[in-house]
């Protein structure tokens, strides 16, 4: 298990917010930050704390990338034309371990990202176990024949907390995940509210 995943409940009480919306997340019984200071922690953030948050709580829902990894994603976002934080979303969501998570193939993306890697996911017919490979519209994403009756992919199936949203066409039967278009920041389903427009503030002044 990495640090990461290990800590994954961490980042919903860090944030005071279940960004998952997970029915298992400890916000929903504890609303204030870990640690023994956790319940002093609601003074009022400054533009830059708010900035911050908005950044860290971006890079959390997507399994707690790195910064370098985020840094890498804005960056390629700021280099394209158009609204840098909807490119920043679109980004994010064409990663493979997004998909993956977005289709109810598994549970969590912390459960998406070893998935990919450990090779159970083909992409247009071939392996790949990259969890930031970068999916093109049209590309479909299969799990492969030996892993369909995996009990976290069946589990995952019957899961009704989750909806699949519009820009992925899925069979569940089949197992397979057709990436459609690359969504805008209001076609995403997240949990909670996400402002990639604070990330861009944030950047632009750090």
């Amino acid at each position: 298990m990495t640090k990461r995943t290990s800590a994954k409940y961490k980042i919903d009480r860090r944030m005071g917010e279940n960004i998952w919306g997970r029915p298992k997340s400890p916000v929903n019984k504890r609303e204030y930050g870990p640690g023994q200071h956790g319940q002093r922690r609601k003074n009022k953030l400054s533009d830059f704390g708010t900035q911050l948050r908005a950044k860290q709580k971006l890079k959390g829902y997507y399994g707690d990338l790195t910064e370098k990894q985020f840094r890498k994603i804005y960056a390629e976002a700021e280099r394209v034309k158009g609204d840098t934080g909807e490119m920043l979303v679109g980004l994010l969501e064409r990663r493979l371990d997004a998909v993956v998570y977005r289709a109810k193939l598994v549970p969590t993306i912390f459960a998406a990202r070893q998935f990919v890697n450990h090779g159970h996911v083909t992409v247009n017919g071939q392996r790949v176990n990259i969890a930031s490979y970068r999916v093109k519209e049209g590309d479909l994403i299969e799990v492969r024949q030996k892993s369909k009756q995996l009990a976290l992919v069946l589990e995952a199936v019957a899961l009704t907390e989750r909806d699949v949203p519009d820009y992925l066409e899925v069979d569940h039967s089949k197992m397979t995940v057709k990436f459609v278009r690359t969504p805008s920041l209001g076609d995403v389903p997240y949990p909670v509210q996400m402002e990639p427009n604070l990330v861009v503030e944030y950047y632009a002044k750090n």
